[in-house]
């Protein structure tokens, strides 16, 4: 195992990844994913493509714009309230850059254990597991979505695990019973899974397609078929399949935008029976027969309960046994035990193997270049973990002759690259003349993306070599708020200046450990830069407000109302631990912004927090400065998002200024000013690294005193823990 963990820090691994905006396939070389707490990182033998979802992300992706939007109506909804809110340039951004982020494919996986996260029991390294890991050498997955393969199960057949879930979670939810009739509309990889785990059970199968020789298969599953390819009528070959009292339940596994295969589903069926969609079909019911019939009608949710929920999946919270017999792992564990008992037998449909290393190959089988296809292997071997190089010491190469003229500029690395940091914050540094160096990600997906585009040196999943490497002299932090003291102090200690995005902190413990680190170091004669990456201060308009409001001696109002619109309760950011919660997390921007223009430090700071908001995102927060000054910030996550999402009001000395969303700006009573509007949206990203990087360069102190960050973090860790 330990030769197992050196290949993984010498060499990259191969993964596919496809182009949401040309549907293109590829194997990427993709840093080895570092295991996370509560998780598992397998080294994949087998992975297994789903016909039925892969191929329909392919045919997605391929498809022209206006197909695509027309495929995702509530996309198009969500994109125009964007226009309405940030400009027509920001949404289209936006868009552009969701649609050339790579996806990784795949969620089927079989392989061995080779290193298990903190907090994980019940696997240890060199167990062999069925996951819903991505198609990749190495994958790192949760140990909720995992499950130990019994020893007599060959890795190609475990592979084939998740499928199989989803078709177990279908026939849980039809309830059948021994002696019962049902009918599998669509016989594809998912409806000849679904075929024998409901004559497991007992029950007589009617299987429904056009393939003859899927019907063929299903046939020696031991169903009865109607091959619609010759015009039979299912309808009428169910009713004869019943004895005419109509079959007992129908299972939809089929994936057509016609809403067809349900309505024959409910002609199918006797009264009081049930229809379940694995499948993707139109749904467009005919409420007639289903209310005259009193049918049970249920979507399945893809592997079992559990999907979906953070606290099961990323967060290892089982759900009792006693309470919730079957959820994700448990339907793992019971197709494993099929297809250990040989009652689920899957080497029948398995129809093409592929190597990794010809991964396209495979997926132009899928959609139709090829033979006809149903189960899709794809190989893993040693072979193609041991003859790669690593992008790190194949994109440094060259640097070494560079290296002594970045000494008085500012090269930068940068650790996480989500959203945030792949659109607003690297293109702001590059743009900034930052020399970017090294971008570690702990998935090495979005790294690679991000880091290809705006040329990186490397792309790594180490951050402790990020943090070791002399060319570095300035390290972003863009990752989970949670992390982000752990690696302030890390940095700090490594000598490199900072930049971290909001917030600094997210408890008093972690903000006494940097302000102690941070002082420690500087008092020993090092000068180095600590900046949270608050950037409305740095807006243009924002700018200008100040200068007019510094003319002005006596104490000001303002009034901040923000329009932060619902996030689920299960998002991140919503969870204490994780993400701090939306004040701790988001509020302290305006908190810092208001500190700001104000000019003077916060004497006192009050929240209220609206009735019945067990979320702790509806709030209106107080703030007195020692200037007399009075700051209140409406924070609010009930509102419509056709109103401006940010809005700042200043009252003072018989005049008014009004900024809506950084884009319009209007005076009231201003000598010689009464507007500031812009063409596009700008929150000061683009400022607030450049003045980083100046400060850097320079060697002059922080954009933001220390202090104040210091005082900022205190005052909002205070207001979020009232909650």
């Amino acid at each position: 195992m330990r030769r197992v963990l050196r290949e993984m820090e010498e060499f990259e691994m191969k993964q596919v990844l496809q182009s949401l905006k040309s549907g293109m396939v590829e194997v990427a070389e993709i840093p080895v994913p570092r295991v996370r707490p509560g998780h598992l990182l397998v080294r994949t033998k087998a992975s297994v493509i789903s016909p039925g979802t892969e191929r329909m992300l392919i045919e997605f992706g391929r498809a022209g714009l206006v197909a695509k939007a027309r495929q995702q109506p509530e996309k198009m909804r969500q994109l125009f309230d964007k226009v309405r809110a940030d400009g027509l340039g920001l949404a289209l951004d936006a868009v552009r850059d969701k649609m050339e982020r790579p996806l990784p494919l795949g969620y089927c996986n079989a392989g061995e254990v080779v290193e298990v996260g903190a907090g994980v029991d019940g696997f240890r390294p060199g167990d062999r597991v069925a996951s819903n890991g991505n198609h990749a050498e190495y994958v790192c997955v949760p140990r909720n979505l995992c499950a130990c393969i019994p020893d007599d199960v060959p890795d190609e057949e475990a592979a084939f695990t998740v499928m199989g879930a989803i078709a177990l979670q279908g026939v849980r939810l039809a309830e059948p019973t021994l002696g019962e009739s049902f009918a599998v509309v669509g016989l594809g990889l998912l409806g000849l899974l679904t075929v024998q785990i409901l004559r497991s059970n007992g029950c007589r199968v009617l299987g429904v397609d056009l393939d003859p020789a899927r019907l063929a298969l299903a046939r020696e599953c031991g169903a009865e078929t109607v091959d619609l390819s010759c015009g039979a009528d299912p309808v009428g070959a169910a009713e004869v399949f019943s004895n005419r009292q109509g079959i007992d339940g129908v299972i939809v596994t089929a994936a057509t935008d016609d809403s067809e295969p349900l309505r024959q589903a409910a002609q199918m069926c006797r009264k009081r029976g049930r229809v379940i969609l694995i499948g993707v079909t139109g749904m467009e019911l005919d409420r007639n027969l289903f209310f005259k019939k009193e049918l049970t009608f249920r979507v399945s949710c893809s592997y079992g309960p559990g999907r979906y929920d953070p606290l099961y999946e990323e967060k290892g919270q089982d759900y009792p046994l006693g309470y919730v017999r079957w959820t994700e792992q448990r339907n793992f564990e019971a197709i494993l035990q099929l297809l250990a008992s040989g009652m689920l037998n899957v080497r029948q449909l398995m129809s093409h193997r592929f190597p990794v290393n010809e991964a396209v190959k495979a997926y132009d089988v899928i959609v139709g270049k090829g033979e006809p296809c149903l189960g899709v292997v794809l190989k893993y071997g040693p072979e193609t973990a041991e003859t790669t190089v690593t992008l790190p010491r194949a994109a440094t190469h060259n640097k070494a002759a560079t290296t002594v003229g970045r000494a008085k500029k500012t090269t930068v690395s940068f650790i996480g690259a989500g959203n945030y940091a792949g659109r607003i914050l690297i293109p702001a540094f590059q743009k900034a003349g930052a020399e970017l160096k090294s971008l570690a990600t702990f998935g090495g997906v979005n790294g690679i993306h991000f880091g290809k585009k705006f040329g990186f040196d490397e792309t790594t999943t180490d951050v402790e070599r990020l943090m070791a490497d002399a060319g570095t002299n300035a390290v972003v932090i863009a990752t989970r708020h949670d992390s982000h003291a752990s690696l302030v102090r890390q940095a700090l200690a490594a000598g490199k200046h900072v930049f971290v995005e909001k917030p600094l902190c997210l408890t008093h413990e972690e903000l006494k450990d940097i302000s102690e680190g941070y002082r420690e170091i500087n008092d020993a004669g090092s000068k180095y830069i600590l900046m949270v990456g608050f950037n409305r201060r740095f807006a243009p308009q924002v700018l200008k407000l100040k200068s007019l409001i510094d003319g002005v001696a006596e104490p000001k109002s303002f009034i901040m109302t923000v329009n932060a619109g619902a996030i689920p309760a299960e998002h991140w950011t919503q969870d204490d631990a994780a993400g701090g919660g939306r004040i701790i997390g988001e509020a302290c921007h305006f908190i810092d912004l208001l500190r700001h223009l104000a000019g003077a430090g916060i004497e006192d700071a009050q929240s209220i927090y609206l009735g019945g908001d067990s979320l702790g995102d509806k709030a209106t927060i107080t703030l007195r400065f020692e200037d007399g000054s009075v700051g209140t910030i409406h924070y609010l996550a009930n509102g419509h998002r056709s109103f401006p999402k940010e809005r700042l009001e200043v009252f003072c000395a018989g005049r008014v200024l009004q900024l809506d969303n950084y884009r319009r700006m209007q005076g009231y009573g201003w000598p010689r000013f009464k507007k500031m509007n812009l063409w596009r949206q700008d929150k000061g990203q683009e400022a607030c690294a450049a003045a980083f990087v100046r400060a850097v360069r320079a060697g002059s102190p922080s954009p933001i005193p220390f202090e104040e960050l210091e005082e900022v973090a205190r005052v909002t860790i205070e207001l979020g823990n009232k909650k």
